[in-house]
């Protein structure tokens, strides 16, 4: 029998670290390297911790091993996670299986290449409720709706019908974080989830984020190589690079005061592309 997504849920004390990483490195068999060494955090729920480097950092490859699906020849070769209450290297791959989308979910850049083009959305959605938390047809079409409104979709009722191709790329991105928070998860990745976006899309999915967030008690992981995402959205920064943790902190204490050069190098290229407006101090906001 597998263990359910409740059960483990029920092992996590009130106000407790949902998830904690504790001095993990992945290793690498096919290349016989290290792909991330040490990285350590914790997430509570309700709060948002931000994961920035540059492309190759290992920011996607370590939120893999968050969710269990690392790379064949990828394998966490130290360290510990811990996932409400459990360590993961404990679970099964039907247990893993039973965790995903209902303790921990993600949400992805591309959202057009998680959703089947021959299946309207809706049906998509329901499905995931009826499999999950098997919901009878007639409830998970109507929990859907109410889902497509909750990511603030306009006109649920008839995106229902729709395909992914009928869709636009911020549409495409709000079903995609309805179905990560389907079965209501305690810890949502969202891993260069607002990259492909334009400009005004992108805020409108941050400002969503932000408040799924706050009213589901979601513990948040954004990965971003945009500091101005991880700015809005975070209260606590960690800094990768080629792999390493180079600086983690306070998101205020990091991007007003870095201890590194590289944090520095990051800083100074986002602030051509208006940075500043993100980073407003406490007498700035008072």
């Amino acid at each position: 029998m597998t263990t359910t997504a409740p059960s483990a849920a029920a092992s996590t004390a009130p106000g407790a670290a949902v998830l904690a990483v504790d001095g993990v490195q992945i290793y690498n068999h096919l290349q016989d390297t290290v792909t991330v060494e040490s990285i350590s955090f914790e997430v509570r729920p309700g709060r948002a911790l931000g994961i920035v480097g540059e492309s190759g950092s290992g920011k996607t490859i370590t939120c893999r091993a968050l969710l269990g699906i690392l790379p064949e020849l990828f394998e966490v070769s130290e360290g510990t996670i811990t996932l409400a209450g459990r360590d993961t290297a404990t679970l099964s791959r039907s247990e893993w299986t039973a965790l995903r989308g209902t303790t921990i979910s993600a949400v992805f850049q591309d959202p057009a290449s998680y959703l089947n083009p021959s299946i309207p959305v809706g049906k998509q959605l329901a499905e995931i409720l009826r499999v999950k938390k098997g919901q009878p047809r007639r409830a998970a079409k109507q929990n859907t709706i109410e889902l497509l409104e909750k990511v603030r979709i306009h006109d649920p009722e008839y995106v229902y019908f729709q395909y992914p191709f009928e869709l636009s790329g911020g549409m495409l991105q709000r079903v995609l974080i309805a179905a990560a928070v389907a079965c209501e998860p305690q810890v949502l990745i969202a891993d260069e989830a607002t990259t492909a976006l334009d400009v005004t899309v992108q805020a409108e999915i941050l400002d969503l984020l932000t408040d799924l967030k706050d009213s589901l008690g979601l513990a948040l992981i954004v990965v971003s190589h945009d500091l101005a995402v991880v700015a809005e959205l975070c209260d606590e920064v960690l800094v990768m690079r080629e792999g390493q943790v180079v600086e983690q902190g306070p998101t205020e204490r990091v991007l007003y005061e870095p201890s590194h050069e590289y944090t520095r190098l990051l800083l100074d290229e986002h602030h051509r592309f208006g940075l500043e407006r993100f980073l407003r101090k406490p007498e700035e906001t008072a």
